[in-house]
């Protein structure tokens, strides 16, 4: 099967580093990308833990790195304009 990713979705996952290929499947590169936030996500709370910043900037740290990942609100069939 092949898949033709959306040019928008191309930029996003290449910030992260992502290219998927016209083989790769939606669901694995959505996952890989989920796969990332999370880490990065964990890496954020121990530092907060670590008492590296206060807890009042805690939740807007949340909120932007969240938004470093706008695929993650995309279903992998939207990622793609159609399958082959």
């Amino acid at each position: 099967m092949t898949y033709r990713y959306r040019p928008e979705v191309l930029e996003a996952l290449l910030v992260h580093g992502v290219r998927p290929t016209p083989h790769t499947d939606p669901q694995r590169v959505r996952d890989y990308v989920r796969d990332l936030y999370k880490y990065e996500i964990r890496r954020l709370r121990e530092r907060y833990l670590r008492q590296e910043f206060p807890k009042s900037e805690y939740w807007a740290r949340v909120d932007a790195l969240r938004r470093q990942y706008p695929v993650l609100a995309l279903h992998p069939r939207d990622l793609v304009f159609d399958a082959d």
